[in-house]
């Protein structure tokens, strides 16, 4: 059982997914008990590419189930993503990057429902994609964002 933890932890260290960062919300909904219906501001940093850093905005349940974990959030968000320093990009991303790799995944629902951020690598114009959407195991949404990254180093060098 032990080795099978460890093997667990090393398999989740592993991955690269993004963490986020709560910069803030605000409320969009009154409930009587326990929180309110909100917008939340999350920041993550691209985990393959220095210097990218993405700004999620996403709608969150409140209510008793809210803070109990177990609400379904809608497939409401945005996306905005910046440079905030010199971009670095891996050879891999430059000769695969049309095929999307998952940057961002956050549960937006007790079963089955995530929001996720995916990125692409337009190499015809050198442009970083960043694409967010929900998916559900038998239903997705078709509510989506995306966000562009254009790689200039020549300001950050």
């Amino acid at each position: 059982m032990k080795n099978i933890l460890i093997l667990l932890a090393v398999a989740l260290a592993a991955t690269s997914i993004a963490l986020a960062e709560q910069i803030g919300s605000v409320d969009t909904a009154f409930k009587f008990l326990g929180p309110d219906d909100k917008i939340v501001v999350e920041s993550f940093d691209d985990p393959e590419v220095a210097g990218v850093t993405c700004y999620l905005s996403r709608a969150k349940k409140g209510g008793v189930s809210g803070a109990m974990g177990i609400a379904e959030d809608t497939s409401d968000a945005s996306l905005a993503c910046r440079q905030t320093g010199k971009i670095v990009l891996p050879e891999k991303i430059r000769n695969n990057g049309h095929k999307g790799r998952k940057v961002f995944r956050k549960r937006t629902s007790i079963l089955f429902k995530t929001m996720q951020v995916v990125r692409f690598y337009d190499q015809k114009r050198n442009v970083l994609v960043y694409l967010t959407y929900s998916d559900k195991l038998i239903d997705g949404s078709p509510k989506n964002s995306i966000s562009c990254v254009t790689i200039r180093n020549r300001e950050w060098e």
